[in-house]
């Protein structure tokens, strides 16, 4: 009886705090403009998602207060319909991640507790605030670890890209976004690879923002990847992997696309 009294009080804290705080931020004009914004409707990549209305910044200034939060109330927000609380989660999450430093326990801890959650990061700021910060610097640090480019655990990032899921393909691409900002570009493009004929928009948009970034870092292998496959590739993809080109470079690989 006491048991269920004191858990029965921790949840009612729990709503009284976090969950609060955000209905007080919640603002109904915001809410329908996201609506539209992340394609809310039916038949569309985030159909059923409900907003309140909160903009980045006060979910950012409230998660602040509420970084110790337990796993079991992280899992309720993720587990909420309400998009503003899984992003709170995921936040609060990657926050953990950062402050855990060589709490190597902790962090693996993290990087399973978020992979189980993969159900619940169903629209692309979800997996874009997240999975590099998390997935990607989890899996980079293993192979630094291990000293050893093919081990295990490096094989999730191929599994979700073959995945079936709209959200667990593109945490298979951001993810590697941890490993091109350490020079890393192996899996970043084999992964784009993956994924050169995958049919959605949002897919096209994440490989092609990756691309981008290995260019910004390394012209030449961004452009032998290119002379490979620009004539195949999306051209949305294209468009945002050659976006820092100059003009005479950017109109030479758009003239490829049959």
């Amino acid at each position: 009886y006491y048991i269920r009294q004191i858990m029965t009080i921790a949840d009612e804290l729990f709503e009284h705090t976090i969950i609060k705080e955000m209905e007080l931020h919640q603002n109904k004009e915001y809410a329908k403009h996201h609506q539209k914004f992340f394609k809310t409707g039916k038949g569309e990549y985030g159909e059923g998602d409900i907003f309140i209305g909160l903009t980045v910044p006060e979910i950012r200034k409230i998660v602040k207060n509420h970084t110790d939060l337990p796993f079991s109330d992280i899992q309720k927000l993720l587990n909420s319909k309400i998009h503003e609380h899984r992003f709170a989660g995921l936040v609060i999450l990657v926050n953990k991640y950062q402050k855990a430093k060589k709490d190597e326990a902790l962090k693996e801890k993290i990087y399973k507790f978020y992979l189980k959650n993969t159900h619940n990061i169903n629209n692309w700021d979800l997996v874009d605030v997240s999975c590099h910060k998390i997935v990607g610097e989890y899996l980079l640090e293993s192979i630094s670890t291990y000293s050893n480019d093919h081990n295990d655990n490096i094989n999730i990032l191929y599994k979700l890209a073959k995945s079936d899921n709209l959200w667990e393909k593109r945490i298979s691409i951001i993810s590697t976004f941890a490993f091109i900002r350490k020079n890393n570009f192996h899996h970043a493009l084999k992964i784009s690879e993956i994924l050169l004929n995958d049919k959605h928009d949002l897919i096209h948009k994440a490989v092609g923002w990756m691309l981008r970034e290995i260019g910004k870092r390394n012209k030449k292998i961004l452009e032998e990847f290119l002379e490979k496959y620009a004539q195949t590739m999306p051209r949305t993809m294209l468009r945002y992997a050659i976006e820092k080109f100059d003009k005479e470079s950017r109109a030479y690989y758009l003239k490829k696309i049959k």
